[in-house]
């Protein structure tokens, strides 16, 4: 993969990590997506393997967070971050999706094993820790910022002081 495709592939991942109950995660759907499997395949290889998965890994959003997910999801990207209803039996999502954390989504390459699985969570990780990458940095140049306020702030008023005296008359 050339480092334009890479830099692609983790730009559409990077657009499905969704930040839910403070966690940064990905849906079922958008993974089920990325891995070429029905999301229903996905989840149940998760729940034969359920031991494997405890709640700081996976959970199900509740129908609150699933309704405010809809409203904060715009119409283009609507179909891949929640399915839409279709006619017929067995065509339409009957349980709320699963949210898999960076955890949950390592785990995943234990349960799903085909080499298409192994390529996505290579990405997927690589995506995560790029992600953190960027907060760290970020963090540091707003730790960098405060002290140059603050620095700057001490210098100014001393100035201010210094200009107030020179204008006050004796």
């Amino acid at each position: 993969m050339t480092e334009k495709q890479a830099l692609v592939v983790m730009a559409s991942i990077e657009a499905k990590i969704l930040l839910i109950r403070g966690q940064k995660v990905m849906l079922d759907a958008d993974l089920a997506e990325l891995y070429e499997v029905e999301t229903k395949v996905l989840n149940q290889a998760v729940k034969r393997n359920i031991e494997r998965f405890p709640d700081d890994f996976m959970f199900q959003l509740t129908a609150e967070e699933f309704a405010n997910l809809r409203k904060q999801t715009d119409t283009s990207n609507l179909r891949s971050q929640i399915v839409t209803l279709k006619t017929g039996r067995g065509q339409h999502r009957k349980y709320l999706p699963y949210a898999f954390t960076e955890q949950g989504v390592a785990m995943l390459s234990s349960v799903l094993r085909s080499s298409r699985a192994i390529e996505v969570n290579i990405a997927i990780m690589r995506t995560f820790v790029q992600l953190r990458k960027m907060l760290t940095s970020n963090a540091e140049l707003s730790r960098q910022l405060i002290a140059m306020e603050k620095n700057y702030d001490i210098k100014f008023k001393a100035i201010f002081e210094a200009i107030h005296q020179l204008m006050t008359p004796t």
